[in-house]
């Protein structure tokens, strides 16, 4: 139960997180202009990674939290970029 507890906490935090990023990512597109042909490139990039690495992770006996462990990581990792 305490582990269905922390995936559960760990997908709100993803999904609350997530939608900050999308918030700064659509403002600095909105912009236009090579940064945001920049910004557009690495998002679409990103998400290749992003959907290989939980396949792997999976493929190799890792769990949903692993990959949404992985997920939260990323989405860290971008607003320190975003925010820096």
């Amino acid at each position: 139960m305490i582990l269905l507890l922390s995936l559960a906490t760990d997908m709100t935090l993803l999904a609350l997180e997530s939608q900050t990023i999308i918030g700064i990512r659509l403002a600095r597109l909105s912009l236009g202009g090579p940064a945001a042909m920049t910004e557009a490139e690495r998002m679409v990039s990103e998400k290749i990674f992003a959907l290989g690495e939980a396949a792997t992770t999976l493929a190799t006996g890792g769990s949903a939290h692993d990959v949404v462990t992985g997920y939260r990581r990323h989405v860290q990792a971008n607003a320190d970029r975003l925010t820096g």
